[in-house]
């Protein structure tokens, strides 16, 4: 995404700064509001809210050229679908059994992992190293909370991101502008809604529901990615990455906030770690090419 805009690199102002506060604030109280659906439509019910909305925005915005494009296109495309609504259908399920906080932290593990491993440097195995030490710290928190499906969901969302990541890169080669994510966006509408049409029928009509869908789609989609547009114009990449890696520790103050969600002094020590982990990550230069910063728009915060 970055790449696509060539932001301004010396324009590191403080209204760049609240616009990326902003994006960080708005994505995780947008799935903390998802959460808040759970027990009227199901999981998968939000789940096919949130990407049907999302998607009729963007369909709506981007019109997206359909003609001209080739087999392989299309089969990217879907790949890219599955996988954005897999990445949501796993974070949503894992924020139905454990809190917010620890579904981010672990979450960003993929996209972590996928850096390390494409930095090729001896120093980003360190911030591997101190990731690990976060979740390890984590494994040992004892908290009832913290069931092992959701810990799975969670772990398994971020192995999806990181393939995200990839089949994003792709996509932004071969269709212009948003129209890559505008199809795929569909293609994912699309694969989750027989199961949220099976889990609440009739009740994805209701037009408290709808409003509540529509909230989280703005909350998780359009506004963090309108916002992250803005602030990639006015401040440089490795300055927006850094701070967008604050997103664990955002979330757990949207699960308090929204959810009441208290952590204990050891998850929030290794919410922290993860932190710094992914914020060293970032900073650590790259030998091979670095995968690009991904909006949060098709993701779950």
């Amino acid at each position: 995404m970055a790449n696509a805009l060539h932001p301004t690199r010396s324009a590191n102002t403080p209204g760049a700064v609240a616009l990326v506060l902003g994006a960080l604030l708005s994505g995780p109280f947008g799935g903390a509001v998802a959460a808040l659906l759970f027990s009227r439509v199901g999981v998968d019910g939000v789940v096919t809210l949130r990407l049907t909305i999302a998607a009729l925005v963007l369909l709506a915005v981007c019109r997206p050229r359909v003609q001209g494009y080739r087999g392989a296109d299309w089969l990217l495309i879907g790949g890219f679908g599955a996988a954005l609504a897999g990445m949501n259908t796993l974070a949503y399920h894992a924020i139905a059994l454990i809190p917010l906080g620890p579904v981010v932290m672990l979450e960003v593990l993929g996209p972590l992992v996928l850096s390390v491993v494409t930095a090729r440097r001896a120093a980003s195995w360190l911030w591997a190293g101190l990731a690990t030490a976060g979740v390890a710290l984590l494994s040992s928190a004892g908290s009832d909370r913290l069931t092992p499906a959701g810990i799975g969901f969670a772990a398994a969302a971020g192995a999806v991101w990181a393939g995200y990541i990839m089949a994003s890169a792709r996509v932004g080669q071969r269709f212009p502008k948003a129209d890559g994510l505008a199809l795929a966006m569909t293609a994912a509408a699309v694969i989750t809604l027989p199961f949220g049409a099976d889990t609440a029928g009739t009740t994805l009509l209701n037009p408290y529901i709808v409003a509540m869908g529509a909230a989280v789609a703005l909350l998780s989609s359009a506004l963090p990615y309108t916002l992250e547009l803005l602030a990639l114009r006015r401040m440089p990449t490795p300055t927006f990455a850094v701070l967008m890696s604050l997103g664990p520790a955002v979330a757990a103050i949207a699960g308090y906030v929204v959810l009441h969600q208290q952590l204990t002094p050891v998850e929030g020590l290794a919410i922290a770690l993860v932190v710094a982990a992914n914020v060293g990550a970032v900073r650590t230069p790259f030998r091979g090419r670095r995968p690009r910063t991904v909006s949060s728009a098709a993701k779950i915060r």
